[in-house]
């Protein structure tokens, strides 16, 4: 039997600040059986897509991004905040739907790469996954589409990645 994902999300009103409905992901990751429900399904999404590596945005978009890899059977690259790779990088910035930020990718995370997976936890407002699918694609390498948790349907996130595929489990 299935498990009702949604009904594994814990909402937090006005975090981080006040007018944000934060969507808590920890609830599902503590249920282990939901969590791999979760996983499972975005991974056969992109199963049979060609995808080389997944790609995932600091720093819940690890947590996602790393297990879908690992459940696929490939690598993963982390895109990070600013200063926080070691070796050369490429910068691209975005913005939140509370503030602005930027995320960077090494510059040789892709080398021999030709088809990527983005995952993140959450789909609001687009910024963070428009931004590292920009990164993405300006290293030269194609994206097989962009794979989310939840999604906030109501800040119109999509609108922003009419160029992408987009899939999402959960939407609020």
């Amino acid at each position: 039997m299935e498990v009702d994902l949604k009904s594994k999300i814990r909402e937090i009103p006005d975090f981080p600040k006040p007018g944000i409905r934060f969507c808590d992901i920890t609830t599902l990751l503590r249920d282990g059986r939901a969590w791999r429900q979760a996983v499972k399904a975005l991974a056969d999404a992109y199963r049979e897509r060609g995808v080389e590596m997944v790609v995932g945005p600091e720093a819940r978009g690890f947590i996602v991004g790393a297990t879908v890899a690992y459940e696929l059977g490939v690598g993963f690259v982390p895109v990070r905040k600013p200063g926080k790779l070691p070796a050369r990088t490429l910068r691209g910035e975005y913005l939140l739907e509370y503030g602005k930020d930027a995320l960077e990718i090494h510059l040789d995370a892709l080398e021999g790469c030709r088809r990527v997976l983005v995952v993140d936890d959450l789909l609001a407002t687009g910024g963070t996954v428009r931004a590292t699918v920009d990164l993405v694609r300006q290293l030269g390498v194609e994206v097989a589409g962009v794979a989310f948790l939840i999604e906030l349907t109501y800040l119109g996130g999509r609108e922003s990645l009419k160029d992408c595929e987009v899939t999402s489990l959960i939407q609020f």
